[in-house]
């Protein structure tokens, strides 16, 4: 299951790349458009940053902006930065399970497949992709 962390990493950085001019982007603002609170947002941001997604200046002007072109990011990548392994059980992403002894071994096969497809699926949408979809949801945001 993906928590709140890695679903609000997705957020911030289609945030960042939608209303990217080149310029820093306050936590505020993006806490502000996300109704986010920037506490929690500096939590999500230490870790995109850490994965070297962001660059960052401090001072009045201030704040994040996008270290790639969103064309090069994955939402896999971005989920991986704030969740680390999206591997359904453990065990998959580290030492080989132990034989016939371990219980998951009649269902291994099944596991890795599962973990295939999730990791093909988030790795084949790139940030551009979000970020025009999410376009296309604004454009179709209606008020009567």
């Amino acid at each position: 299951m993906i928590s709140t962390k890695g679903r609000y990493a997705l957020l911030v950085m289609i945030d960042l790349a939608q209303y990217s001019s080149g310029e820093y982007i306050a936590l505020k603002d993006i806490s502000a458009r996300q109704e986010i609170s920037v506490k929690y947002l500096e939590q999500v941001i230490s870790l995109l940053n850490r994965a070297g997604f962001l660059q960052s200046m401090r001072g009045n002007n201030g704040g994040y902006r996008l270290a790639k072109r969103p064309s090069d990011i994955t939402a896999g990548d971005i989920l991986r930065a704030a969740e680390g392994s999206l591997a359904p059980v453990a065990g998959l992403d580290s030492e080989p399970l132990m034989g016939d002894r371990d219980p998951s071994y009649v269902t291994h096969d099944f596991w890795v497949g599962y973990d295939k497809v999730i990791n093909e699926y988030v790795d084949s949408i790139s940030l551009q992709q979000l970020v025009d979809h999410a376009r296309v949801l604004a454009g179709n945001d209606f008020v009567i």
